[in-house]
């Protein structure tokens, strides 16, 4: 629950603030008469969003053999770990010049009259976040982790009505607020959830003998911390937590967060003034 909460926070936050500072340009444009475009654009991409939800569902429900639908659940898991990571490390560093990009295109939209261009900002800006979410939802789900589908939901939903909070106190506030260390602190939380998916997938890949290398346990402290006991369940749902992985799991899971954790860091460092 606490990991839905934690990237739909995330990504509606990211989605909602776009769409709020559309219509925050549009008012310095005087052009708020716009502004039911950037709704419709909006309610469009949320739609768009369950389809594809519904969809993503129906495509792996065809998958009738446990084999493929394993292998299935290992490509969401590798693909969920890598977009998390991209998310997290990369487009932190894009997300100025990107919003600069939409608000040029924007004023170009307005200055033509462009009803079209004004709607596809909002809904491509809604879609992508809310493809994303449904990637790593289902990614979650099919991590081991045991969350139930209800508790994911609600923690999905949880996120969403925070995230829409947040950005209408942050619009209707009249202080700047830095956004800068949530941004910062919440990709760190989400490069350990990433981790906690490559070892999830790097687990199912030795279960189904696809992986052979380095089976065996590397250690065992479930009788400190058992991942199938109250805490271990909740460390396992969020952050992939295992209480004996194999040699191969530790191994992939301690690489990957020690290479994104060192390009996060680096990704984070302020220019030193000249």
């Amino acid at each position: 629950m606490l990991a839905a909460f934690l990237i739909t926070l995330r990504e509606g936050l990211e989605a909602f603030l776009l769409v709020g500072i559309l219509l925050a340009f549009l008012r310095k444009l005087d052009a708020l008469h716009y502004a039911k475009w950037i709704y419709v654009g909006v309610a469009g991409g949320v739609v768009a969003s369950l389809a594809a939800a519904f969809l993503f569902q129906v495509v792996i429900d065809q998958f009738s053999n446990a084999a493929y639908q394993t292998m299935m659940m290992i490509g969401i898991l590798l693909f969920a770990a890598a977009v998390l990571t991209y998310m997290a490390i990369w487009m932190q560093k894009q997300a100025r010049a990107q919003t600069e990009s939409v608000k040029r295109k924007l004023e170009g939209f307005v200055t033509a009259g462009n009803l079209f261009g004004m709607i596809s900002l909002a809904f491509v800006a809604v879609l992508r976040e809310g493809v994303e979410t449904v990637l790593f939802f289902s990614a979650l789900m099919y991590s081991g982790a045991e969350v139930s589908l209800e508790a994911g939901l609600i923690g999905a939903a949880l996120g969403l009505a925070v995230s829409i909070a947040l950005v209408w106190m942050l619009l209707k506030s009249t202080r700047k607020i830095a956004l800068q260390p949530f941004f910062r602190y919440t990709s760190l939380l989400i490069i350990i959830i990433a981790a906690g998916l490559l070892g999830s997938a790097v687990n199912m890949l030795q279960s189904v003998e696809l992986v052979s290398v380095m089976t065996d346990h590397l250690f065992d402290i479930s009788f400190i911390l058992d991942d199938r006991g109250l805490i271990g369940t909740f460390l396992r749902a969020l952050f992939g937590y295992n209480s004996s992985p194999t040699q191969l799991q530790f191994l992939c899971w301690a690489l990957y967060l020690a290479l994104a954790v060192t390009l996060w860091h680096r990704g984070y460092q302020q220019p030193k003034a000249s």
